[in-house]
């Protein structure tokens, strides 16, 4: 256990060592209060006192409803001409004039640019103090702040009011637009505002988010529609009691949904889960980069929505520092459709155009800037989450895969405890989900149906119809838990640790994508990982070939050496071709030959005389055992009661042989009194003409 323990410890000192300084957080944001969570969703009410907000046209207007139903149609006519009477122009002077709790506000069909909140800010607005975001982009400012100056960052403010339900009176979400122009972080936010409806309406055109409800307990986003934003359709923040039913999002180059930070009610629970926090129903999020993330997304229930066409379907994880709830858990995603997300969106900061002036970058014509860095064709993303339960969803069509689950040590996200750097990638169940068919029975294979990094305990998977990486995977049973052996592991694979470290290094704003990451187009040789497998095997290659030249006895040591050498090859091309059986064929290959290099080697050694070649030859075998292991466990079965993988112990015994290789090579024999001696000329290790052979020729020192 100790030395378990010392491998895990020296491996995260590697990453902390290698490990770029983390990802940029996926949104700043003032350190949240959680609300108390004895509020309850909102129920859409259809009578009670009512404002009206409406534009002054009557020509536009006529023609904004003149293609809705008669009845419609006359019911906006008859709102409109009340609407002129006593109505506001603006939806933030209707905020304004609202009670303090439960008000109805009704938007008439039209374009709200909210001309009014555009006015730049005076008054110690203009001067606030207050930290930047990680980016520079924006100042982080207290609730307080928002308050006193709701128009710094936003078009419309829904601040500590409670029970506000604004709804558009249109035929659909598109009549009814809140326009921020880009000149805006966020279209309309509602802090502190529990109780909070919003119905049947668009925003758009932010430099950050369409909707951001924060700090609110008790929301609903009911039929309204995100798009062409910089980051996110529809943000929610350190919120309980939500719901999101209806909606669509798409051209956002974050997520178009996003309950991150949600109220973190299971932390504490196992797989039994008392309620959940956010419930995400039927709705459409497509064309983003991620149709859904969240971060600290802790007890969200996400049930019959359709995440397809975008870079990747859904991303829950605990990557980003800063967010409360950390590790996330305890998400349930089941009945979702998740396909064909093979969206690239990486062009567009390689020509340049996402340096462009937000205007000008062309959202509205389908550009998307990525914000952060993730794989193309890609359905699930679950890097560093716990207890999350993936169940009977059609994940279909994703090019690279269909689920990817990694390892986020703590100190990714900020947290330097020993005990976090081991906390995430616990417990995740995949049941019974639909993989590489679409709900019309279509067939559409993923790329892979699972990829995983190793790293991880109690977590199971379900039988694929597409490869996997492993190809051994801990299946989940009958009861639809883990069955035996399971997953316990304290690190991943350092070759897929070395992956992500690398894919992690991409920024939006520095223009700086990596070159030898296959997310953004690596091929072969280029890839970091295969440059890594490759530059290991000509190494140890080259080691092997100087103990046999130094060896030089029989067909035996030959035919090892070649054996070893195939397994080099092929475990080279195993990894550049994730899923494949040819990585843990390459590890037995190799297991085989270095099994056959250290018999010969202990063989050949004469015990009691300094420099016989027994403690290499042992330490050979070490390692034969170690790949052949590594065989079974890439292959055939994950390992039980194992903190770590194979490998780890391999490259530890590697990092020992490769150098007693080379000084074993470089010395000459060492005859023992009376033994053999090397003719002149002769083989080094032959004996002299003559003596009877005793033993094995020598090899470097023990």
């Amino acid at each position: 256990m100790r030395r378990s323990t010392g491998i895990a410890a020296a491996g995260v000192l590697l990453l902390l060592v290698l490990w770029p300084g983390g990802p940029a957080a996926a949104h700043d944001e003032r350190p949240p209060v959680y609300p108390d969570g004895t509020g309850s969703v909102p129920a859409y009410r259809t009578g009670g006192p009512q404002l009206l907000v409406c534009k002054a046209d009557p020509v536009d207007f006529a023609a904004r409803i003149a293609g809705f139903p008669a009845d419609l149609r006359a019911r906006n006519l008859a709102l409109f001409a009340e609407c002129q009477r006593g109505g506001y122009r603006h939806l933030q002077a209707a905020v304004d004039a609202a009670p303090a709790a439960g008000a109805r506000i009704l938007m008439l069909p039209g374009v709200y640019q909210e001309e009014p909140s555009l006015a730049p800010p005076t008054g110690g607005c203009d001067t606030l103090d207050a930290p930047w975001s990680s980016n520079r982009q924006y100042q982080v400012l207290s609730y307080e702040q928002q308050r006193d100056c709701p128009h710094v960052q936003n078009l419309v403010a829904v601040l500590g009011k409670r029970d506000v339900q604004i709804e558009g009176t249109g035929a659909t979400p598109a009549d009814v637009v809140l326009d921020a122009q880009f000149r805006k972080l966020n279209a309309l936010r509602a802090d502190r505002a529990d109780g909070f409806y919003l119905r049947n309406l668009t925003a758009e055109r932010t430099t950050f988010n369409a909707v951001y409800v924060m700090e609110t307990d008790g929301f609903v986003l009911d039929r309204v529609t995100g798009r062409w934003n910089d980051e996110y359709g529809f943000l929610t923040f350190a919120d309980d009691h939500g719901l999101y039913t209806d909606c669509e999002a798409y051209g956002n180059g974050d997520s178009g949904v996003y309950p991150g930070a949600a109220s973190n009610l299971n932390a504490r629970r196992g797989y039994a889960v008392g309620r959940y926090a956010i419930e995400i129903r039927r709705c459409n999020s497509h064309d983003n980069l991620l149709g859904y993330s969240g971060t600290a997304g802790d007890s969200v229930w996400a049930h019959d929505n359709t995440f397809t066409n975008n870079t990747a379907g859904v991303a829950t994880d605990s990557a980003f520092p800063h967010h409360p709830g950390m590790p996330q858990n305890h998400a349930r995603f089941e009945h979702n459709t998740i396909g064909d997300n093979n969206r690239d969106y990486y062009g567009y900061v390689r020509d340049g155009t996402c340096a462009r002036p937000y205007a000008e970058r062309g959202y509205e014509h389908g550009v998307v800037c990525p914000s952060v860095g993730v794989p193309p064709g890609t359905g699930v993303i679950n890097p560093g989450g716990n207890y999350n339960l993936w169940q009977d969803n059609w994940v279909y069509g994703n090019a690279y895969t269909g689920f990817l689950t990694s390892w986020v040590p703590g100190f990714v996200r900020g947290d330097n405890r020993f005990g976090a750097q081991f906390d995430t990638s616990h417990h995740n169940r995949y049941l019974g989900n639909r993989l590489g068919v679409d709900p019309s029975g279509r067939k559409a294979p993923n790329g892979m149906d699972f990829w995983w990094d190793g790293q991880g305990r109690g977590s199971c998977w379900q039988p694929a119809s597409a490869p996997v990486e492993p190809r051994a995977l801990p299946r989940c049973g009958a009861d639809q838990l883990p069955t035996w052996p399971t997953a316990n592991r304290a690190l991943a694979e350092p070759g897929k640790t070395l992956k992500l470290y690398v894919c992690a290094d991409y920024s939006l704003g520095d223009r700086r994508i990596p070159v030898n990451c296959d997310w953004f187009g690596a091929r072969g040789i280029g890839r970091i990982e295969v440059q890594w497998a490759l530059g290991e095997a000509v190494l140890l290659g080259l080691a092997m070939l100087a103990l046999w030249l130094r060896i030089r006895r029989g067909r035996r040591s030959a035919v090892a050496v070649a054996v070893a050498l195939a397994g080099l090859v092929v475990g080279v091309l195993g990894t550049a071709y994730d899923g494949s059986w040819l990585t843990p064929i390459g590890l037995g290959l190799l297991g085989l030959g270095w099994l056959g290099l250290g018999r010969e080697l202990v063989a050949r050694a004469r015990p009691g005389v300094p420099g016989d070649g027994r403690g290499l030859g042992i330490l050979t075998l070490a390692l034969a055992v170690c790949a052949l292991l590594g065989a079974v466990d890439r292959g055939l079965v994950l390992l039980p009661y194992t903190p770590v993988g194979p490998v780890w112990p391999r490259i530890l015994l590697e990092l020992l042989w490769v150098p007693w290789v080379a000084v074993a090579a470089a010395l000459r024999p060492v005859a023992a009194p009376g033994g053999p001696v090397a003719a002149p000329g002769g083989p080094v290790g032959e004996p002299h003409p003559g003596s009877r052979p005793s033993g094995a020729g020598t090899v470097g020192a023990s």
